[in-house]
């Protein structure tokens, strides 16, 4: 089955359930159709070179301008619009979740009587498998349809376009929330046994060790495969109470304070907007960053000799920090 095919099936059975942004393959196809005709009118007597310097004689329309007066006013502003919605439905879900799994006591109960969630902790499992599965569609959807662009136009605008929407924070897969919720998955799959059967496409998540690295691999359909690296790029080892800054590079969150010249005290929050991150040198990542709590939990019961030996070698460094930022607090109180 075509994937076009297949993911109008799956958008059309979970909208039956409750309504949900996609991606609107079927509609930016069609604009693509249209240019395809354009060109083709425009363009259908030319000579072509082919792939190796040859002429083409077969009609096939050359290479569209840089701006593409059919596509550009069209496709790239409604792709832009569903992924933002996309990205937005999928966060704020995501985040509610976790967010109701990880509350205890009187604050969880405030939170389903608030919300007025019915269920229980299976449910909240099979929610999380959902969540998955419609990101990483959505995702492949995405790669997919800008292939075609740069297919039909002979360019790399759709590769372009996807960049710029990882810089503005719009690639899903980028999300903090996917490495949460895959985390989420793992650590409870030891009730796996108790809950309803996986949705047809999603074929779980798993922690996996190359050469003692941990990764986390998620697997859609029979060939689609998502791996997260879970090494910090800073220190070298695997994250310690790991953070993923909004461009989506995860770090230890020690490491992660370091790189943005801020103490573990003052907390990511308070780096400056011209701090980068080491990796992909984007600014302004600090302040929206978010604790992987999931995930830490995950590695904690993952590789406890090492979770034991990193836990106490940093709280030593965290005492002395606490210590001299107090120390600092006092001498700017007594005016020394």
């Amino acid at each position: 089955m075509k994937f076009c095919k297949k993911y109008e099936e799956y958008m059309q059975g979970q909208c039956q359930r409750k309504k949900l942004p996609g991606v609107g393959f079927k509609n930016l196809k069609k604009i693509l159709k249209r240019c395809r005709r354009h060109l083709q009118s425009r363009d259908n007597t030319a000579l072509v070179p082919d792939h190796f310097g040859d002429s083409n004689l077969c009609g096939r329309p050359s290479s569209c301008p840089d701006s593409c007066p059919v596509c550009d006013g069209t496709f790239f502003p409604s792709l832009l619009k569903e992924m933002s919605e996309v990205v937005g439905f999928f966060n704020e879900k995501a985040q509610r979740l976790l967010e109701l799994h990880l509350a205890s006591g009187f604050r969880k109960c405030f939170i389903w009587f608030k919300d007025k969630i019915q269920g229980n902790h299976i449910a909240l499992i099979e929610e999380g498998k959902e969540l998955v599965t419609y990101a990483l569609i959505n995702a492949i959807a995405l790669r997919k349809i800008l292939k075609k662009y740069d297919k039909i136009h002979y360019s790399k605008q759709g590769q372009v376009f996807k960049s710029q929407a990882h810089s503005r924070n719009l690639e899903i897969l980028q999300s903090p929330w996917l490495c949460e919720l895959m985390a989420f998955h793992i650590n409870s799959q030891e009730t796996k046994a108790n809950t309803r059967n996986a949705p047809a496409l999603f074929n779980g998540c798993s922690l996996i060790f190359k050469d003692e690295k941990p990764s986390l691999s998620c697997e859609l359909f029979d060939s689609v495969k998502l791996e997260l690296d879970l090494t910090c790029s800073i220190c070298l080892d695997t994250v310690f109470d790991p953070v993923s800054l909004t461009c989506g590079h995860i770090f230890c969150y020690m490491c992660a304070c370091k790189a943005g010249s801020v103490t573990i005290v003052d907390g990511l929050k308070a780096a400056s907007p011209k701090e980068k991150c080491p990796l992909c040198r984007e600014a302004g990542v600090y302040e929206g960053a978010v604790h992987l709590e999931e995930l830490n939990i995950l590695l904690s019961q993952s590789c406890p000799e090492y979770w034991a030996a990193r836990l106490q070698s940093e709280r030593a460094e965290r005492i002395r920090q606490a210590k001299e930022h107090w120390e600092s607090q006092c001498r700017a109180f007594m005016g020394i």
